[in-house]
C-alpha cells in the first residue's frame, strides 16, 4: 500500500480523496493555484505544492507540473479526482512512465472509453445497445448541418473530449446545429484541448441512468448498482439519486451486465460509470463511459456502504476487489443535491465572491465513513469566509442524504436545505427546494427535459408555493417578540421610556415589486417558559417553540407538534427594519411593527428602480470575452452583442430590443463586476 499519494485536483473532490487517504493512513500532497492558495484542500493535505496562476492552463492541467510535485514530494501515486487531468491519457501515461502510480484506469482503457467516437465503436463490438448517430469527427459546421439532417431533428452535437455539461448542445432545426457545432467546438477546445465533434440521435422524453463499475488488476469487474440523474439543467446535473425509481429488476441486471462486458472488454481496472439513455419503454442505450469518479459517487457510497475512493486506492495498488457481484448491497435511498454558486432568479448566472458565511447543516455521515449512515453528509471545498474565484466550476458544495426510503430521503433532504446557510454569493438552493417539492419530482414522473419543460420562462419566487405562507409571518413575529423580551429586560432603562414589549403587532411583507401583505398578529409567551408562545396570525394559530438564540441565523423548534427549520436574519440593504425569513426554499421580508405603524406603511409610496433597458449590464461577475457590435451600429432585438466566460463557460448577452449603439465603456479582456455596464443605446 501507498505511503504517499498526491491528488491532482481542487475544491471538495480533492478534500473527499484526503479524508479516504487519512482513514487508510496515507500522508497526502495538495497542489494548488495562487488563486487557492488558503482553499480547504491546502489546509486538510499533510503537505502542498504551489502549481501556478490562477487559470487551470496555467495550473492544474499542466502535467510537467504536477509531475514534477508527485517526485518533489516522494508521493508514489497520483488520484486525479474528477475533471481536470482525470480522463487525459497522456497524463495517465506519463504517471506509468515515470513509475507514479495513476489511481485510476490504465492508459489504454482512457484511450478506449475516454474518447466519445472510439468508445462508441467499442460499445457496438461488445455487443452493448448504442444510439444511431454519426461516429466520426465532423470537420465543418457546414458538414454537422448535413449529417443533422440526415440523422433527422433532434440531435445533439457533442464534444469527443466533452464532459460536466461542456461542449454539449442540442439542435432541432439547421441554425441550432450550425450555431451550436461552433459553440460546441469553441468551450471543447478552451476546457480540453480537443475540438473534434460528433453527432447523434437526441431521444426525445429520455431518462440518464448510469452504472457504477469497480474493476481490478486481475480481471475482476463488478456494477454497484445505478444512480438516476434525469433532473439536469442545460445537461448538468442538479439532483442525483440511488437507486432509480423508474426501473425494474430486470433492467438494472441488464444494465449492470452489459457495463460489465464494455468494462472487460478494455480490461478496465478503477472506478468508472457507464451512462445510459433510457426511453419509456425501458429501453436502454450506451451514452458514453466515464473513466474516473463521478461527482455523485457519494449516493453509491450510502446505499451500497462502500468507500468508493478507498477502493481506487486499493485497485491502483493492486489488490484484489474485496466482493464479488453477490455481495453488492442495496440498502435505502439516497439523494444528492449539488449547491452551485449561481442565481436561480437571475437565470442562474454565476455568482463568485467571498462566503460571508457558510454553515451546512449537521453531518451524520461523513466521507469515508462507511459505518455511519441513514443521516445527512456535505462534501464541499470551502469553508466560512473563502473565496468562490471565476476561474473554476460553481459547485460550493454537495448535500448527501440517506433515507429508509425515496419519501424518507426527500424529507431529509429539504429539512436539510432549509438549515444550509450561505451568504456573500447566491447559491441555487432554492431552486433545488422548489424541485423537490415538485408533484412530479415527488412522484418519480420526470425525464431529463424536466427542468426545461416546468421552468421554460426562467426561475421565479412565485415558482417556491410554500405550504403554508402564514407560517413565515407567525415565526417572524415569534423571532421579533423574543427581541422586543431581550430589550425590555436590559437594565438601566430610564423611568417611563422603557421598552415595552406587547402582544398585539402588524406585520407588513414586501415582495420586490412593492408589493405589501398585511396581516394581524398576536403573540401570547407560554409563562414560565422560554422561547414558547402561541402566535395567532389573521385567526390561525401556531404553538411555536425554539432553543434557538436570537443571534442565530439558522433557527430549529417545533410548530404545531412538527419539527421545522428556518433562516432569520434582521435588516435588508433596501429595509434594515425587516425580519428576512426562508424556509423551504420561500423567502419574505417582513416588518413587525406596532398595529398603528402597520396602517401608516400602507399609504408609503413605492419608489421605482431607474429605467436601465438602454443599456447592456454585465449580469455576472466574469471575463469579457468578446464585444460584437461599434458604436453607431445598428442592432436588432435578439442580435447577439457580447461574450462573457466565467466558470469555464461562455454566456452570450443579446439585445433586448432593436437600437443603435452609443457607447462601449468596457473593452474586451475586462474583468466585469455584477451589474457593470457594458455598452449604451441611443
Amino acid at each position: 500500500m501507498f505511503t504517499k499519494i498526491l491528488i491532482a485536483n481542487r475544491g471538495e473532490i480533492a478534500c473527499r480523496v484526503i479524508a479516504t487517504a487519512k482513514k487508510m493512513g496515507i500522508a497526502t500532497v495538495a497542489v494548488y493555484s495562487e488563486a487557492d492558495k488558503e482553499a480547504r484542500h491546502v489546509q486538510l493535505a499533510d503537505e502542498s505544492v504551489l502549481l501556478g496562476p490562477a487559470p487551470s492552463r496555467e495550473s492544474y492541467l499542466v502535467a510537467d507540473k504536477i509531475i514534477e510535485a508527485a517526485k518533489k514530494t516522494g508521493a508514489q501515486a497520483i488520484h486525479p479526482g474528477y475533471g481536470f487531468l482525470s480522463e487525459n491519457e497522456a497524463f495517465a501515461k506519463r504517471c506509468e512512465d515515470e513509475g507514479i502510480a495513476f489511481i485510476g484506469p490504465k492508459a489504454h482503457s482512457i484511450a478506449a472509453m475516454g474518447d466519445k467516437i472510439a468508445s462508441k465503436k467499442l460499445a457496438l463490438a461488445a455487443k452493448v445497445n448504442t444510439i444511431p448517430g454519426w461516429n466520426d469527427a465532423i470537420e465543418s459546421a457546414e458538414r454537422a448541418v448535413e449529417i443533422a439532417k440526415d440523422i433527422g431533428y433532434p440531435v445533439m452535437i457533442k464534444a469527443s473530449a466533452g464532459g460536466g455539461g461542456k461542449g454539449l448542445r442540442v439542435a432541432f432545426n439547421d441554425k441550432e446545429a450550425l450555431e451550436g457545432f461552433t459553440a460546441c467546438q469553441n468551450e471543447a477546445r478552451n476546457s480540453f484541448g480537443d475540438d473534434r465533434i460528433f453527432i447523434e440521435k437526441f431521444v426525445e422524453q429520455p431518462r440518464h441512468i448510469e452504472i457504477q463499475v469497480v474493476g481490478d488488476s486481475q480481471g475482476n469487474v463488478v456494477y454497484l448498482n445505478e444512480r438516476e440523474c434525469s433532473i439536469q439543467r442545460r445537461h448538468q446535473k442538479v439532483i442525483e439519486e440511488a437507486p432509480s425509481a423508474f426501473i425494474s429488476e430486470a433492467t438494472r441486471k441488464a444494465m449492470g451486465e452489459q457495463a460489465v462486458a464494455l468494462a472487460k472488454a478494455v480490461q478496465y481496472q478503477s472506478a468508472g460509470t457507464v451512462e445510459f439513455v433510457v426511453g419509456k419503454d425501458q429501453d436502454f442505450y450506451f451514452l458514453e463511459m466515464n473513466t474516473r469518479l463521478q461527482v455523485e459517487h457519494p449516493v453509491t457510497e450510502c446505499i451500497t456502504g462502500l468507500d468508493l475512493v478507498e477502493l481506487m486506492i486499493r485497485v491502483a495498488a493492486g489488490e484484489k476487489l474485496p466482493l464479488t457481484q453477490a455481495q453488492v448491497k442495496r440498502d435505502g435511498w439516497a439523494i444528492e443535491c449539488r449547491i452551485n454558486a449561481e442565481d436561480p432568479f437571475r437565470n442562474f448566472l454565476p455568482s463568485t465572491g467571498r462566503l460571508v458565511r457558510f454553515a451546512p447543516p449537521e453531518q451524520t455521515m461523513f466521507q469515508g465513513n462507511t459505518e455511519a449512515l441513514y443521516g445527512v453528509r456535505v462534501d464541499t471545498g470551502v469553508v466560512d469566509g473563502g473565496e468562490i474565484p471565476m476561474f473554476y466550476d460553481s459547485m460550493i458544495a454537495k448535500l448527501i442524504v440517506h433515507g429508509k426510503d425515496r419519501n424518507d430521503a426527500i424529507a431529509k433532504m429539504r429539512e436539510a436545505l432549509n438549515g444550509f446557510v450561505i451568504r456573500g454569493v447566491s447559491s441555487n438552493i432554492p431552486f433545488q427546494a422548489a424541485l423537490l417539492a415538485h408533484p412530479k419530482f415527488v412522484s418519480g414522473d420526470f425525464n431529463t427535459g424536466f427542468i426545461a419543460e416546468n421552468y421554460a420562462d426562467g426561475f421565479h419566487a412565485e415558482d417556491v408555493p410554500h405550504d403554508d405562507p402564514n407560517f413565515l409571518v407567525a415565526l417572524a413575529a415569534f423571532v421579533r417578540r423574543k427581541s422586543r423580551e431581550r430589550a425590555a429586560g436590559i437594565s438601566g432603562q430610564l423611568p417611563g421610556y422603557g421598552v415595552k414589549v406587547g402582544h398585539d403587532f402588524g406585520v407588513v411583507t414586501l415582495n420586490a415589486t412593492g408589493e405589501h401583505g398585511y396581516s394581524q398578529v398576536n403573540v401570547v409567551e407560554e409563562v414560565g417558559q422560554i422561547g414558547v408562545a402561541m402566535v395567532t396570525v389573521d385567526g390561525k394559530r401556531y404553538a411555536i417553540s425554539s432553543p434557538s438564540r436570537l443571534n442565530d441565523v439558522c433557527i430549529t423548534g417545533v410548530c404545531n407538534g412538527e419539527p421545522f427549520t428556518a433562516q432569520v436574519e434582521r435588516g435588508t440593504p433596501r429595509n434594515p427594519l425587516a425580519l428576512v425569513v426562508q424556509n423551504n426554499g420561500t423567502k419574505v421580508e417582513a416588518m413587525v411593527v406596532s398595529p398603528r405603524m402597520a396602517e401608516l406603511h400602507k399609504l408609503m409610496p413605492f419608489k421605482a428602480p431607474p429605467d436601465m433597458s438602454r443599456f447592456v449590464l454585465s449580469p455576472m461577475p466574469g471575463l469579457l470575452a468578446d464585444v460584437s457590435v461599434e458604436v453607431g451600429q445598428k442592432v436588432q432585438a435578439g442580435e447577439r452583442v457580447a461574450v462573457i466566460e466565467a466558470m469555464k463557460m461562455e454566456n452570450v448577452l443579446f439585445a433586448a430590443q432593436d437600437g443603435v449603439v452609443k457607447s462601449i465603456t468596457a473593452e474586451k479582456g475586462a474583468s466585469l463586476t455584477v451589474d457593470q455596464i457594458i455598452l449604451e443605446f441611443v
